[in-house]
């Protein structure tokens, strides 16, 4: 019954009367919250915890959700907060953004191929120096080329998300591919 409901009815729901309505948005929601932050920290564990702490601090402040913007606008600009805080966490202690869980990327962001063992290689080859470049993007580049490619958000959703006008959305997005474009052109393997 939850399930027909739209995102903003589940929201006055639970504020309201049921909070079982507030578990529907998780579900609906929790895979590309996870996927954003997989995206702008490249750790799964912190993806992890970045998402869990997103619902738990929009459960806190569903009274202050005025519906200005969609459930779902709201909820990624409080995921983007939450690793940008995972962030400068990092930044203080100095931890390398790269490690040895790249592959959980391929886990999040590629289906499983079916290729020949040469393919499949050579593809993975290229998702990990495209997730190294976009990994090396500025944090305010990275996070608009995430939510753009990998979340498939509008223009206007990423706008309304991250609250910067609808230009700098775009402008930013320019900028980053074209940062990403001369990364990439300097790598030893052709990427299609």
């Amino acid at each position: 019954m939850l399930f027909n409901l739209t995102d903003e009815q589940l929201v006055e729901l639970a504020v309201t009367e049921n909070p079982d309505a507030f578990g529907e948005i998780v579900k609906r929601w929790e895979r590309k919250i996870f996927a954003l932050c997989f995206g702008m920290l490249a750790r799964e564990d912190e993806a992890k915890d970045a998402a869990q702490e997103t619902f738990i601090s929009a459960y806190r402040h569903l009274k202050n959700f005025r519906g200005d913007a969609k459930v779902s606008s709201w909820l990624h600009r409080i995921a983007v907060n939450q690793c940008l805080t995972i962030k400068r966490r990092q930044k203080t202690r100095s931890e390398s953004y790269l490690d040895d869980e790249g592959n959980a990327a391929e886990r999040v962001f590629v289906a499983p191929s079916r290729q020949m063992p040469s393919k499949t290689t050579e593809q993975n080859e290229r998702l990990h120096l495209v997730r190294q470049a976009v990994q090396s993007l500025p944090v305010d580049l990275r996070q608009i080329v995430v939510m753009k490619e990998f979340e498939e958000m509008t223009f206007q959703e990423i706008s309304d998300a991250l609250e910067v006008p609808l230009s700098t959305v775009k402008s930013r997005l320019y900028t980053a591919f074209k940062q990403l474009r001369m990364k990439l052109e300097r790598t030893p393997v052709e990427v299609v």
